[in-house]
């Protein structure tokens, strides 16, 4: 039987390296990723990217999947219109800027969404129930969770996750078909970090060229980059692209930026300030700088 699995893709290391997982595991995953006008929205870009190319890995499209590569991820962003102007946040559109540093800092709360959790959880239980009922068989929600989700975010929170579920079996006919699954409560981003080189190795996918399709950064700068290119052939012109970088002063980033370090490898994705890119020596630098600076 066919084990089913729904997971809140956000396109950040988390949630992807918990995609891997799933796929490693056996699970076949609908990945839902939320509009909810987040200023890091490049986020979003980058999910539809990474499943594009674990999808491209193996088949062209569902129908040809087959019992040796049963790789096939669904994927669907949902838009919350109008929400982003009724929130206080700084990771919305409109909100005040995101604070820099350690997420230990007093202003890290500024990066609260309201209430964010329990809006995607009661989406991601619908579709749970619905795959379950549809298939007369049991789904999980997978949830990447893990010991490093800080005290700040309430509703990263085990009470919170215990009382949101019961309400929903509470609420709904057939909900003892789904379950949650959660492989990384006990660890840290740095565990993730491995288990998703792990998975990787497993699933014949390029680390690089996985983790360079997500982002967790809160504060991503975009770059406008040209180059010269030719029309015919002697016409000269400066064509223009727009490049998104990572930040690397944000607490979403210090974090990953220092589980990357602890790894021992370097992050694939490109970094840069308000100076322009930046070389991932000068990344780990400030990191480690700022990390010495939290625990004196």
């Amino acid at each position: 039987m066919k084990k089913h699995a729904v997971l809140s893709l956000s396109g950040g290391m988390d949630s992807s390296t918990l995609l891997l997982h799933l796929l490693k595991e056996g699970f076949e995953v609908t990945a839902l990723s939320f509009d909810y006008g987040q200023k890091h929205k490049i986020e979003l870009e980058r999910a539809t990217e990474l499943v594009e190319y674990i999808n491209g890995q193996f088949i062209v499209d569902e129908e040809a999947k087959t019992i040796d590569y049963p790789f096939y991820v669904k994927h669907q962003i949902i838009k919350l219109d109008g929400l982003a102007q009724l929130l206080n946040s700084t990771l919305v559109e409109g909100g005040e800027e995101v604070p820099e540093g350690h997420y230990a800092e007093e202003n890290m709360k500024d990066t609260v969404v309201p209430n964010r959790n329990k809006i995607f959880s009661s989406i991601i239980q619908a579709v749970a129930l619905s795959i379950a009922d549809k298939n007369k068989s049991e789904c999980s929600i997978a949830m990447g969770i893990h010991a490093g989700d800080h005290s700040i975010y309430r509703d990263c929170r085990q009470d919170f996750r215990d009382a949101d579920f019961d309400a929903f079996i509470i609420g709904n006919w057939g909900a003892e078909n789904v379950n949650v699954y959660t492989p990384y409560l006990e660890g840290d981003k740095y565990k993730i970090l491995c288990d998703g080189a792990y998975c990787c190795q497993e699933l014949g996918l390029n680390f690089n060229e996985v983790y360079k399709r997500t982002n967790t950064s809160y504060k991503p700068i975009k770059l406008i980059h040209s180059e010269k290119r030719f029309e015919g052939t002697e016409n000269e012109i400066n064509a223009y692209f727009e490049v998104w970088y990572s930040d690397y002063k944000s607490a979403s980033s210090v974090e990953r930026v220092e589980a990357f370090i602890k790894l021992g490898y370097p992050d694939p994705v490109p970094y840069a300030d308000e100076t322009g890119p930046v070389s991932w020596d000068t990344v780990v630098k400030h990191v480690k700088q700022i990390i010495l600076n939290h625990t004196k």
